[in-house]
């Protein structure tokens, strides 16, 4: 078949190969970015093109770098969603950076796997180092630092940290239950809460009809209520159910609504429950003193986490869990097999991060993140958040302005959600309508937008973020917005009421 004997088989690791190889890589990546500008955002692709451009088997004989590049341009590229393009306004952002490269290049050259101190304790040192770092710069209680005998890890997603700290509290309320008292633990979160707080009930073992999903309506911001958690939970109580973990969240994925930390806090204190808190997306903002009240009364949780993979510069995938009680969280998740044991130097009083996660084998993700603190500094990445505010500010100022337009829910922090208006009295067919101008957006490939359905509502989102995008960027999506609304048939309120009235 082809195949070369062994002492012919390559050498795939080396200074030579590595410089030969990445060079090219360099070079193409810094063509794809003075370039992204050119490309549709998103892509006009059918499912399954691209397995009718690739052969149907790997290659025999390995290909230079150059020619796989060539495919990648050719193949590839158009086919992709450009989540770095500055005009990519949907979801949250998952924005990346020159430091960030340059970490995420440290961690893939070095490649090794911190799963233990003594499999790598620099790795694992430099970790516990950042997320201290972070937890200051975020403004969080003391609880949550080493120091203050809390601590934090460095997880792949908010779904991780979510699946682990549910089964740090099931087990921890199973202690006094027993085993079979699961069918009895409930978990609570708003119907703005990511779905992921679903999908992690289910996966420790939470029966899905014990998943209560709370109501929440414009009159709180679609913030969920200490009342109306309270009334859940006493009905759940009456019933001998056990209330286990609430969810709050700061900066929901749909609105961007803060639930009030405090308050849930209070209420999770009470019934012995389990608080975390969410600040996936709005957590990078938690740098700049004028967010810090969204985060109060953070010292009742026992876990908060915040991804900076999203608005934080730092490239995927990279998710900030702080636990005030990380015996609690390690108790569920350790396994001490012989071969994972600290001989020598380090032994039982080093932090093992393989028992702050699910997964045994990890990255060494504090690279990434500590070279991007390094290279931009406080200053530096408050800066950063602040300019996407201010665009989103303008943002919010235009569709106020203009009469067919409204804004659904406030601004927060960087997000703006709005709408068409209904044209006239009794007007039922503006869903379909804002649909079909989300879609003429999408379609331009000019921009890149997301919807989300609130109160019955068909809404679209306009999420700043990007680490390329500026102001210029935001404004010609406004044009964008109003080029698209007036193709769609959207006209001024007046003119719309004459034309049902004739």
């Amino acid at each position: 078949m082809g195949s070369l004997p062994p002492h012919d088989a390559p050498l795939p690791l080396g200074p030579e190969a590595f410089f030969d190889e990445s060079r090219p890589v360099i070079d193409f990546l810094n063509g794809y970015y003075r370039d992204i500008e050119s490309y549709p955002v998103r892509p006009d692709a059918d499912p399954g093109w691209l397995r009718t451009l690739l052969p149907v088997a790997p290659p025999e004989h390995g290909d230079p770098v150059e020619a796989i590049l060539e495919d990648v341009q050719q193949h590839i590229v158009p086919g992709l969603t450009h989540w770095q393009s500055p005009n990519f306004f949907a979801y949250f952002p998952a924005n990346g950076s020159a430091a960030g490269l340059v970490g995420d290049m440290l961690t893939s050259g070095l490649n090794v796997v911190p799963f233990s101190w003594t499999a790598s304790p620099a790795a694992t040192e430099l970790e516990s180092v950042v997320v201290d770092w972070m937890c200051k710069l975020l403004g969080l209680p003391d609880r949550f630092l080493f120091s203050g005998g809390g601590g934090g890890v460095l997880h792949g997603s908010t779904c991780e940290g979510v699946v682990s700290t549910l089964a740090a509290a099931r087990d921890r309320a199973l202690r006094s239950l027993g085993h079979e008292g699961i069918v009895r633990l409930v978990v609570y979160a708003s119907d703005q809460s990511h779905a992921t707080f679903q999908k992690g009930a289910s996966i420790i073992g939470i029966p899905p009809a014990n998943f209560r999903i709370i109501p929440t309506s414009a009159s709180s911001g679609y913030g969920l209520t200490a009342d109306s958690v309270c009334d859940a939970v006493e009905a759940d109580v009456a019933n001998g159910l056990v209330p286990l973990y609430l969810c709050a969240t700061v900066g929901t994925t749909g609105v961007g609504a803060v639930d009030p930390v405090r308050d849930l806090g209070e209420v999770a204190r009470r019934y012995g429950m389990w608080l975390h808190v969410d600040a996936a997306f709005a957590g990078s903002a938690l740098i700049c003193p004028e967010f810090r009240d969204c985060i109060d009364g953070a010292e009742l949780a026992d876990s908060v986490s915040m991804n900076p993979h999203k608005w934080f510069l730092t490239n995927m995938d990279c998710c900030c869990l702080w636990v005030a009680n990380p015996q609690v969280l390690t108790s569920a998740l350790s396994t001490n097999p012989e071969y994972l044991n600290n001989i020598g130097k380090g032994g039982t009083e080093v932090v093992d991060y393989k028992d702050w996660q699910i997964a045994l084998s990890r990255p060494f993700r504090a690279m990434k993140l500590w070279v991007v603190l390094r290279r931009y500094g406080a200053a530096g990445m408050r800066a950063h958040i602040r300019r996407h505010v201010e665009m989103a500010k303008w943002f919010e100022r235009m569709v106020r302005a203009d009469e067919r337009f409204e804004v659904v829910t406030p601004r927060s922090f960087s997000l703006v959600t709005f709408r068409l208006l209904p044209q006239y009295e009794g007007d039922h067919a503006m869903d379909a309508l804002n649909r079909k101008l989300l879609v003429a957006i999408n379609t331009s490939g000019r921009a890149f937008m997301t919807h989300f359905v609130v109160d019955g509502k068909f809404i679209i989102r306009m999420a700043m973020g990007g680490a390329m995008t500026q102001m210029r960027h935001v404004r010609d999506a406004w044009k964008l917005v109003k080029e698209k609304a007036k193709e769609v048939g959207a006209l001024p309120r007046e003119y719309a009421q004459l034309r049902e009235m004739n």
